[in-house]
């Protein structure tokens, strides 16, 4: 699937308003689906070149709410090394309480640069009166090398009345045999249309990251 037919997909396909992913379950029979354009510079200018292969590429995120228990999921794009990715996923709730803290762990199977990975997971999530804490953790074990590489966000999300949201994200990663990284990836979500919200981010890298960038998505559940 091109990234303008994902486009297309997601202005059919609307109804509801988005829900938090990770250790919240999708509902049954339910789906979600987000896609997005993602474009990145050196922080020094002077080092741009004309042809940067991880300068800019799409994603596309998908979720469906096969029973009360068990969400089924598809992520493309691209990995934490640079790879392109292509990752389907189950996930299941430890805990699920309407009050506290909420726990999900996940499995999933897919490609990593054309390499066979199997990617474990654990979500953590604290819904707020005024929006959501959550932590997400995955390795990629590669079945060819025996190596992983571990990835860890923590968000911070906002709900204002409006309709609008505030996701205040820190991306880190550790790959194998490489220097960890960290990056800043905050970005603003609000409503298009009933069903359809648009989301609008920049990236900072902290450390082991020397790259800053912008990314356009849109969300929709149906």
């Amino acid at each position: 699937m091109t990234y303008w037919r994902a486009l297309i997909l997601t202005f059919l396909l609307l109804a509801g308003e988005p829900l938090v992913a990770g250790a919240w379950p999708r509902p049954e029979g339910e789906a979600f689906l987000s896609t997005a354009a993602r474009f990145s510079w050196p922080k020094d200018l002077s080092r741009m070149v004309s042809k940067d292969p991880h300068g800019r590429y799409h994603s596309l995120y998908f979720e469906y709410g096969l029973t009360e228990r068990y969400t089924l999921g598809l992520d493309l794009g691209r990995s934490g090394t640079g790879g392109g990715k292509a990752i389907v996923f189950l996930r299941h709730p430890l805990r699920d309480r309407e009050s506290g803290l909420r726990i999900a762990a996940e499995l999933g199977l897919g490609r990593i640069d054309d390499a066979p990975v199997l990617r474990p997971g654990l979500s953590l999530g604290l819904g707020l009166e005024n929006g959501w804490l959550s932590a997400e953790g995955l390795m990629e074990y590669s079945t060819v090398t025996g190596l992983a590489d571990y990835k860890l966000d923590l968000t911070r999300g906002l709900k204002f009345d409006n309709g609008r949201m505030l996701i205040l994200q820190l991306q880190t990663g550790f790959p194998a045999g490489k220097p960890g990284y960290a990056r800043l990836a905050p970005s603003l979500v609000f409503p298009l249309a009933p069903g359809l919200k648009a989301e609008v981010g920049g990236a900072w890298g902290l450390t082991g990251d020397e790259s800053m960038g912008v990314m356009l998505g849109l969300w929709a559940e149906f």
